[in-house]
C-alpha cells in the first residue's frame, strides 16, 4: 500500500497529499497550495515548501504534481513543484474545456492557457505508475468538467467531488458543472470496494466538529453521507444540490485562482513594467 501524509491549509480549508511508493520512494503531491493574500497581492510558497521538505526528510523523489481539477478556491503550487523537483504536472484530459471558458473571461493569452502547459493529460481508465505502485484515473466530472479521481492502491483521491460524510458533496454551479453528472460520478466512486480509503480535497468543519478531517471510506460514505447515502435517488440529490448551490457565495479566491490554475499553476507573464498582474473582470449593475 502507498505511504500517505496529508497537509491541511487552514486559510483555504484545503487538504493536499504526499503519496509514495514504499519500494522505490517515488512520490507524488496532489492538489498543492500557493499562499496568496488578495488584499495585498502577496504570494508565497511556505505551505508547499513544507510538503517538499517532508518529502526530502523521508528520502522521497517527487515525480508527479497531480491535480484533481482546476481549483476555484486556491492557487495551485504545481508549477513551483515542477521547478523545484523536475516533477511532471498531470491533470484530467478535459481541462481544455475549462481553460477555454476562463481564458475568455480573463482575456488570457491562448499560448499561456492551452492544455500543453500540463505535462500529462489523463484519460478515463488510464493507468500509470509511481515506482511499483499503479495509479488508475477515473473521470469524475460534475463539480467541473475536468475533475478526476486518482485511485492509488487502496486509496482514492477524489478532490472536490465528495467531502467528509457530515458535510456532503461539492457544488455543481460553476461553468460546466452539473448536478446530474456529479451524482453519477459519485456513484462511480462508491462502486469501489467498501474498504477503499477516500481522501477528500477540503474540509469546512460543519457544526459540531472542531478538527479538520480528510479521510473516510466508501462504506462510510454510502452509509452516512448527508447528501448521497444509499437510498438517495438521483432526482432527490439534484433537487438538494441545486437548491443549496443557490445559497453559496463565490469562493474568496475564485478570480486569482482560476487565472493561475488554467496556466498549470504558473503566473501570467510579466507586463511591460516587469510586474505580474491578476485581473478582476468588472460587472456593472
Amino acid at each position: 500500500m502507498p505511504g500517505i501524509e496529508a497537509f491541511f491549509d487552514a486559510a483555504t480549508s484545503t487538504a493536499s497529499f504526499l503519496v509514495w511508493d514504499p519500494a522505490t520512494l517515488d512520490a507524488v503531491v496532489i492538489d498543492t497550495v500557493l499562499d496568496f493574500e488578495p488584499s495585498t497581492g502577496k504570494l508565497s510558497t511556505g505551505s508547499v515548501d513544507r510538503m517538499l521538505a517532508r518529502a526530502s526528510e523521508l528520502g522521497l523523489s517527487v515525480v508527479w504534481a497531480l491535480e484533481t481539477h482546476a481549483h476555484a478556491d486556491h492557487l495551485s503550487a504545481a508549477n513551483h513543484v515542477r521547478r523545484k523537483t523536475g516533477a511532471r504536472i498531470g491533470i484530467g484530459s478535459r481541462i481544455s474545456e475549462v481553460q477555454s471558458k476562463f481564458r475568455v473571461m480573463f482575456g488570457a493569452p491562448k499560448a499561456e492557457t492551452t492544455a500543453s502547459v500540463f505535462d500529462a493529460l489523463f484519460d478515463d481508465g488510464q493507468n500509470f505508475r509511481i515506482g511499483e505502485t499503479e495509479v488508475r484515473v477515473m473521470h469524475t466530472p460534475g463539480h467541473t468538467p475536468a475533475c478526476v479521481t486518482y485511485v492509488i492502491g487502496d486509496a482514492a483521491f477524489v478532490g472536490d467531488t465528495l467531502f467528509m460524510p457530515d458535510y456532503g458533496t461539492a457544488r455543481a454551479d460553476f461553468p460546466g458543472g452539473d448536478a446530474v453528472t456529479l451524482f453519477r460520478s459519485i456513484q462511480k466512486i462508491l462502486t469501489l470496494p467498501p474498504e477503499t480509503r477516500i481522501f477528500v480535497g477540503h474540509d469546512y468543519l460543519p457544526d459540531g466538529r472542531t478538527k479538520p478531517a480528510w479521510e473516510t471510506t466508501v462504506a462510510e460514505q454510502r452509509a452516512t453521507n448527508i447528501h448521497v447515502h444509499d437510498g438517495v435517488s438521483e432526482e432527490e440529490f439534484v433537487t438538494l444540490r441545486n437548491a443549496r448551490d443557490k445559497t453559496l457565495p463565490a469562493p474568496r479566491l475564485i478570480l486569482p485562482s482560476l487565472q493561475v490554475n488554467i496556466r498549470g499553476g504558473a503566473l501570467p507573464k510579466p507586463e511591460a513594467d516587469g510586474r505580474v498582474y491578476l485581473k478582476t473582470p468588472v460587472t456593472v449593475t
